[in-house]
């Protein structure tokens, strides 16, 4: 017999008999993956030194988290929630900009931009936690070596593992020098919005630059929110990888497809409300320089950062501004006075006071824009054909990969489904064409049914010996043990006996009021009851007879254990 060692020289060497073509990549590849474990080597004795050192003991003296708990996955879920309510919060800091109708000029609204502000640092809070468990998170790698294979593949080295405190830092610098890790997971959560909300913005209406404003504030949001959505990305990703369904079933996939689409389109409503922003800031500035007496300041209200308690007018000069009908009617009144292009039912929402609306209505523009590729008329202002371009486009994906994601998961969901028919039908044609009795059919019916319901369509038997040797014998014998160890014969046999018993054991399925063995029959084999119960009986005399219920746990056909042994017995005794 081939020792374990000798079995895997051999499997190496097929390996690369068939893969002479790539060997030089495979060699490369070997390369970058051992200075890949040098470099965690030497991190780990850089910790090792420093904790022999003392002087980072209080820091890490937290556990190490295995990513493979079941908390942590519910915890990734969480928070993968948490990155779409955060790609929803950030656009809505374009609506905190709004144009007073009774002045004509542009301001914040402050209760709306605290709102959102607030829900800002409420997610950046569960990023932050997010951050500390990845601190603290080991991430199984291929290429981390027998070190922390030791360290993790048993649980009797937990506590051991808890109180290393060089693994703990190794853990740490690990996350930190990763290319998506520490320093991405903060870029994401700086605090840009605000501080453009609450300190560039009234800077710049104070000095009169009213159509800056929509610029810098569009170049912030484009900063910060793209790389958050590769952050989002990313993590729907390696979630898929680990458990396939995020949620465990197909329509949270579809869902979460509606949730991203739906997202999108907020965010390039968002985006046209401030370029309409934009347009109508701009016809306002036109109209200020052909009008006697305006200055662009004029154009930003005195109170940059408005919360309705006091006037937007306190000047006689804004007062006369505001009065020009001129400037109203052709910026604020209606849309066709002025060359709005894809802005123009912007128009009335710049000074709309009603703030769901003022959300809910470019989110329908969004919807409709991207699901419909838009029939917008769109004027010769670069900046304005760029959007659109990049709106359509991003629709056309959108649409794309919705409609394909969509399909994708309703088949998942109807192939068994539609399988499990076509065999019904096959099934119903045969039992035509063989004439069977209608009492036949239905109960052939009646367990194709029962069966399909059982196993939604999972044949255990096919997947299980579709394994590797070794590892259908472990499956079959943990499932099986139990069971077998109920016989009494079996109790105190060896666990080499048992497994090879285990492995001969096969998943049989009855329907209600079937009958397995008849009295007199031989017995074929031993049936060990997982889930409901089989009625055993035995007719004694003058018609009575005497019945048994056999529950989950229980087994029938012992008989058979007990003649095989006597047949054996004789044998030996001739």
């Amino acid at each position: 017999m081939a020792s374990h060692h000798e079995l895997e020289l051999s499997n190496n060497y097929s390996d690369r008999s068939d893969d002479d073509v790539d060997e030089d990549e495979e060699e490369q590849d070997n390369i970058e993956e051992e200075e890949k474990e040098d470099d965690n080597s030497n991190d780990y004795n850089i910790c090792s030194s420093r904790s022999r050192g003392g002087g980072l003991t209080y820091f890490f003296s937290w556990k190490v988290i295995d990513p493979r708990a079941p908390w942590v996955q519910e915890w990734n879920r969480v928070f993968l929630l948490v990155c779409a309510t955060g790609l929803f919060v950030d656009p809505l800091f374009f609506y905190a900009l709004s144009i007073s109708e009774t002045c004509m000029c542009l301001f914040i609204d402050g209760w709306f931009a605290a709102t959102v502000t607030v829900l800002r640092c409420m997610t950046d809070a569960m990023h932050l936690w997010n951050m500390w468990i990845q601190f603290k998170m080991h991430k199984l790698r291929p290429y981390d070596g027998k070190m922390d294979e030791n360290r993790i593949s048993s649980s009797d080295r937990g506590p051991r593992l808890h109180q290393d405190k060089s693994f703990r830092c190794f853990v740490a610098l690990r996350y930190l020098k990763s290319k998506k890790g520490f320093f991405f997971d903060l870029f994401v959560i700086l605090p840009l919005p605000q501080i453009v909300m609450w300190v560039g913005i009234p800077g710049l209406l104070e000095k009169g630059y009213t159509t800056t404003v929509m610029t810098v504030l569009l170049i912030m949001f484009l900063f910060q929110y793209l790389p958050k959505i590769y952050h989002s990305v990313c993590l729907l990703r390696r979630m898929q990888n680990l458990s396939g369904y995020i949620f465990g079933t197909v329509w949270w996939g579809i869902a979460l497809n509606l949730i991203a689409y739906f997202v999108a389109s907020h965010a390039v409503g968002a985006c046209w409300y401030l370029l309409g922003i934009q347009r109508a800031a701009k016809c306002l500035k036109q109209q200020c320089r052909v009008t006697n007496g305006c200055s662009l300041r004029m154009l930003a209200c005195e109170e940059q950062i408005f919360y309705g308690t006091s006037s937007l007018v306190k000047h006689k000069s804004r007062v006369i501004w505001g009065e020009t009908q001129i400037a109203r009617s052709t910026c604020l009144a209606s849309e066709h006075n002025f060359d709005y292009g894809v802005y123009k039912w912007t128009v009335q929402l710049v000074t709309n006071e009603n703030r769901f609306e003022k959300i809910l209505f470019p989110i329908f523009w969004g919807l409709m824009t991207l699901s419909t590729f838009g029939n917008l008329e769109s004027t010769t202002d670069w900046l304005e054909d760029v959007f659109i371009i990049i709106v359509l486009t991003t629709g056309l994906l959108l649409v794309t990969m919705l409609i394909g994601n969509i399909k994708v998961f309703l088949h998942a969901t109807t192939s068994k489904k539609q399988a499990m028919q076509l065999k019904m039908r096959n099934v119903e044609w045969w039992m035509r064409r063989r004439r069977l009795p209608q009492g036949f059919k239905q109960r052939v019916r009646n367990y194709e049914r029962h069966r399909f319901a059982a196993t939604r369509g999972v044949d255990e038997y096919e997947m299980i010996s579709n394994l590797p040797e070794g590892l259908r014998r472990d499956i079959k014998y943990h499932l099986c043990l139990d069971l077998v160890r109920q016989v009494p014969l079996f109790q105190h046999m060896d666990n080499l006996v048992l497994e090879n018993i285990c492995d001969r054991v096969k998943s049989l399925i009855f329907t209600k009021g079937e009958t397995i063995t008849r009295e007199g029959d031989p017995v074929q084999r031993m049936l060990f009851i997982v889930r409901g119960h089989l009625q055993s009986s035995q007719e004694l005399r003058d018609g009575v007879r005497s019945c048994c219920m056999l529950g989950p746990g229980n087994f029938s056909g012992d008989e058979l254990l007990s003649w095989s042994t006597k047949l054996r017995w004789l044998c030996i005794q001739g």
